[in-house]
């Protein structure tokens, strides 16, 4: 165990290195939200991966695999890695934008009513999907100090709100691209160990029931909807949309994303494999601890410090960027509705780090209050998705659009979306895929008679200078 905490320590400290450093390179509020900018294609890829295979898709999928999933759970991040590819189409249209939020678009193009419903939706979307980090995070902690999973929370909580306080965007991007590589290398390697330290692949298979290796066993309905659901929330989501808008110019985006999308599928089943490890090993735990017992207990210690320090900085950074996704949704859009004028330039910066530390409170508080990570983060999908879906992308990549289709749809989308979820989802269909077909034939129907009207168009949504697509 020292072996493996000294690891963890040093690995932390240069996160926290690299995090200092990229405090140096924040001149301003767009250096904070948006690193300049000035992302490359890898770059953009390395950050947009370790966003999203954070808890979720990495002690998430361990957990699933351990408990109802089985092998099958790997398809949570195989539908991911397909939703980003997906969005690849859409990726080109908001870097053009040059906006900083997803409500910015839908205010530039709908009005106050359907920003400010948007805004109040990423907001606390984002906030929520920070808690559910803060969770996944803290499950190792537990694991490895044997803190209680409150004083766990507290700790990773902290160190989230730190790390983001650092450095905003240029942090994130930094750490980011070497976490994501490393997790990836750290769980590939991973496996032949805990295999053989559980007795070898035959022992593993005796002891797991049969269903437990059945590779759809979630059902193509299922994986269907997941693929549906990612490509809704990474195409809305404020976390993944702020690192296009943080490309270079256009092509980036689309070859970050293309990119972010292979290596994601490449990696699906592996924290899936390490699940199904700790069941057959360990079938009495909790099933959010599968992943850290796993390696804490089957690991050589160097690949343990490894491993579990890949999935800490991981699930770190992806509640950084979500704490970033709030701060950047109250400076640019909440404020300037609540105020009636923007925020003036000289103190974005300090507002935004003073968001970044409010908000990671409340989401230190909803973590001690859940401790969910995949029942809470599709919560926050559906409501930051469900209502803005139609409005945000037919508002990007379409000329004659109504501002009442915008404010109609949002409303209908929501309110549907979250009703569906709270029916326990009626016929199997998920309430993030219920909320955006209304959301969607809620703007074709309104925008269709609007414009049948002669009422005219909305703003384009392309309203300022693009100055980095050299």
């Amino acid at each position: 165990m020292g072996i493996i905490w000294t690891i963890v320590i040093v690995y932390m400290a240069a996160m926290i290195g690299i995090g200092l450093y990229a405090k140096t390179k924040v001149k301003d509020s767009n250096d904070y939200h948006l690193a300049g900018r000035r992302l490359g294609p890898i770059m953009l890829a390395g950050t947009l991966a370790a966003t999203e295979i954070g808890g979720g898709s990495s002690v998430g999928v361990a957990s699933k695999a351990y408990g109802d999933w089985g092998l099958s759970a790997g398809w949570y991040v195989v539908s991911a890695g397909i939703g980003i590819l997906l969005v690849s189409f859409v990726a080109p249209y908001m870097r053009k934008a040059m906006a900083t939020t997803v409500p910015e678009i839908i205010g530039r193009r709908y009005g106050k009513s359907s920003y400010a419903i948007s805004s109040f939706l990423s907001f606390v979307a984002s906030t929520a999907l920070a808690a559910v980090q803060i969770t996944a995070t803290a499950s190792i902690v537990h694991i490895l100090t044997g803190f209680s999973v409150t004083w766990a929370i507290l700790i990773a909580g902290l160190g989230v709100v730190f790390y983001t306080y650092l450095g905003g965007m240029w942090s994130v991007t930094l750490t980011d691209f070497v976490q994501f590589f490393l997790i990836v290398f750290g769980f590939a390697i991973a496996v032949p160990f805990a295999f053989h330290s559980a007795g070898g692949v035959d022992a593993v298979m005796s002891n797991l029931p049969k269903e437990q290796l059945g590779f759809t066993k979630i059902g193509w309905g299922t994986i269907i909807g997941l693929t549906i659901m990612y490509f809704m929330t990474f195409s809305t989501g404020q976390e993944a949309v702020q690192r296009y808008y943080s490309a270079k110019n256009q092509k980036v985006a689309v070859t970050g994303s293309l990119l972010c999308g292979i290596l994601m599928t490449l990696y699906a089943f592996i924290p899936a494999v390490l699940g199904l490890i700790a069941l057959a090993v360990f079938p009495t735990i909790n099933a959010n601890d599968a992943l850290a017992t796993v390696s804490v207990e089957l690991l050589p210690p160097l690949i343990s410090g490894l491993l579990l320090s890949g999935v800490i900085s991981a699930t770190l950074s992806s509640a950084s960027g979500n704490l970033l996704a709030v701060a950047s949704v109250f400076v640019k859009d909440i404020y300037p509705i609540v105020t009636k004028k923007a925020v003036e330039p000289h103190k974005e910066l300090k507002l935004s780090k003073m968001l970044v530390v409010i908000s990671g409170f409340v989401a230190v508080g909803i973590s001690l209050f859940s401790q969910q990570i995949i029942p809470l983060l599709v919560f926050a999908f559906t409501l930051r998705s469900t209502g803005p879906f139609a409005a945000y992308l037919l508002g990007l990549v379409w000329d004659k659009v109504t501002p009442k289709a915008g404010l109609y749809s949002i409303i209908a989308g929501t309110v549907i979306g979250l009703g569906w979820q709270l029916a326990k989802e009626p016929f199997g269909i998920m309430a993030v895929i219920a909320g955006s077909v209304a959301s969607l034939l809620t703007f074709l129907i309104v925008n269709k008679i609007e414009l049948n009207r002669g009422v005219p168009a909305a703003p384009s949504a392309y309203n300022q200078e693009d100055q980095y697509t050299a």
